[in-house]
């Protein structure tokens, strides 16, 4: 039995990992890469012919975005995933290939105009309805046999509806390992969905780190946050712009206005319009909507059976059409638009940042993670303009950030949720977390927890009885990747020094090891604060 690491290693999207065991050859998610692209990924060492089958965590697109691709070189295998995730990859993945037929058909005719060649999609809507049909629902707690000595479990990782851990069981030889892949695990106390469910053992685990060196600050007033930068933007005058992930954040976030509306908490704005424009929210709040009751967390439950929707509410408007979402931009009303994508690197939200960000009293309000190289994370890292559509747009409009609304568990809620493994595993594998994110965190896991842990590359490979290692990773850096990540727009020598303050403290940390209770708790508690007064 083997696994080989393909993608999401030293790197925060694209997860996807080969396992080879029992005469099969089984994927765990097919993701694609998103954001800056920073080392070289070592292609899948077989045909897709050749892979029996996928076991997929859930339906964002850095896990499931190949598996049309997947589909279209032959791969006819069954993609295992809880009901909920196949639903709404039923959506992400048709409006995935449609975006890369149109993103083809756009650069073919400005390619053509300058003599040049024509280009392919990736994959179209044809191979996505194709990867479609080999979705196999399953439920959470329910053991699966896939084949002759491989079963697998989903639990509920709390990060999108029906996301899930999956735990692996494997016979073989007479030797039983069992691995758990963490999938993206998520953070507690958030609208609609459960808080992750903890693992009880493993004998391998392999679990991301997206944000591995960071703690999120004690839960914070998500709607009383918003009900304040909607309030100021609105007496401004102006748009709170929100780009936001289709599904999942934009459901959240209806959520806490629906609150905020029935709860009067803006003054003076009766009747504000909320926009919703993106046809993939609009269908995915159809989903939410409809028949998943197996999926919420026990407060959304209690509203559903007092007959209340909990995701629309009056003065809410659903733009599908691209007329609908013209005349947005064409209203002087002020108004909040939710669109997507959520880190503006494609979809209408460019449109609305290009309408926006000029104008002063608007607001772009940033509520999820925002990988390197992307434009959300230049808007975020101050930049004084940006490019869209062939445009130079200057960034008059206040940029904010919600504080604590992430989707994913910080630190201390990955430390928690391996520590709930009574027994140690014989190797923690860390992955999907940027590059020095990963390492650290497995230094974490080390000193916390005691569990062996490190960070494979791409293309790492081990032998899962003995843990022997039989393949070194690729550490090749693309060339481009390297420039934008170590020279991003205003990077001064003042943040620079800031930077390597942050890693010597990291290195003082490291040389308290095994000091007093007292004082360690006293340190943290100075970190903690330091962190919570700086963290915008």
């Amino acid at each position: 039995m083997k696994i080989t690491f393909i993608g999401a290693a030293h790197e925060v999207t694209g997860s996807c990992t080969l396992i080879e065991a029992c005469g099969r050859r089984i994927l765990v998610d097919c993701g694609m890469e998103q954001g800056v692209d920073l080392y070289e990924n070592t292609p899948l060492p077989i045909q897709p012919s050749d892979i029996d089958c996928v076991f997929l965590t859930h339906a964002h697109i850095d896990h499931s975005g190949k598996l049309p691709l997947l589909s279209a070189r032959g791969f006819c295998g069954k993609i295992y995933a809880t009901e909920a995730t196949q639903r709404l990859c039923g959506i992400m993945l048709m409006d995935s290939a449609h975006i890369q037929e149109q993103e083809a058909k756009w650069r073919t005719k400005k390619s053509l105009r300058s003599g040049g060649k024509e280009f392919v999609p990736l994959y179209t809507t044809l191979d996505a309805e194709r990867s479609l049909k080999l979705f196999y629902g399953c439920s959470y707690g329910r053991e699966y046999k896939i084949y002759d000595g491989i079963s697998i479990r989903f639990i509920d990782a709390g990060h999108l509806l029906g996301s899930a851990s999956i735990e692996i069981k494997i016979t073989e030889n007479g030797l039983t390992r069992t691995l758990l892949f963490s999938g993206d695990i998520g953070n507690i106390d958030r609208p609609l969905i459960r808080d992750p469910q903890k693992p009880e053992g493993a004998d391998i685990v392999v679990i991301e780190s997206t944000y591995g060196t960071r703690v999120h600050p004690e839960r914070r007033d998500y709607k009383g946050q918003l009900a304040r930068i909607c309030q100021e933007t609105l007496d401004r005058g102006g748009n709170l712009v929100i780009p936001s992930f289709a599904v999942g954040r934009t459901q959240e976030l209806l959520f806490l206005f629906r609150e905020i509306k029935e709860e009067g908490l803006i003054k003076g704005h009766d009747g504000f319009p909320v926009w919703v424009d993106s046809p993939l929210s609009v269908a995915a709040t159809n989903i939410y909507d409809g028949g998943m009751e197996d999926y919420y967390d026990d407060e959304t439950l209690a509203l559903l059976a007092q007959g209340r929707n909990v995701l629309k509410f009056p003065d809410l408007k659903l733009s599908v059409s691209t007329d609908d979402s013209r005349a947005i931009n064409f209203d002087t009303e002020p108004k909040v638009i939710i669109s997507s994508s959520g880190m503006c690197e494609a979809g209408r939200i460019r449109h609305h940042l290009k309408h926006n960000l000029w104008r002063p009293e608007n607001t772009i309000l940033f509520v999820g993670y925002q990988a390197e190289g992307t434009l959300g994370r230049k808007l975020i890292n101050g930049a004084d303009e940006v490019k869209l559509f062939g445009e130079i747009i200057h960034v008059n409009a206040r940029i904010e950030q919600m504080d604590g609304i992430s989707g994913h568990a910080d630190r201390n809620m990955l430390l928690s949720w391996l520590g709930n493994i009574k027994k140690p595993p014989m190797r923690i594998f860390v992955n999907h977390g940027a590059d020095e994110v990963t390492d650290i965190f497995a230094q974490a896991v080390k000193a916390v927890l005691g569990f062996e842990a490190s960070a494979p590359y791409s293309g790492t490979s081990y032998d899962l009885a003995s843990l022997e290692c039989l393949a070194e990773g690729n550490k090749t850096k693309h060339a481009a990747a390297e420039v934008s990540i170590k020279k991003p727009g205003r990077v001064s020598p003042v943040f620079e020094r800031l930077m390597g303050a942050g890693r010597r403290l990291l290195t003082v940390i490291e040389h308290n090891r095994g000091g007093a209770n007292k004082d360690l708790a006293k340190f943290a508690d100075q970190i903690d604060a330091l962190a919570s007064k700086w963290d915008r």
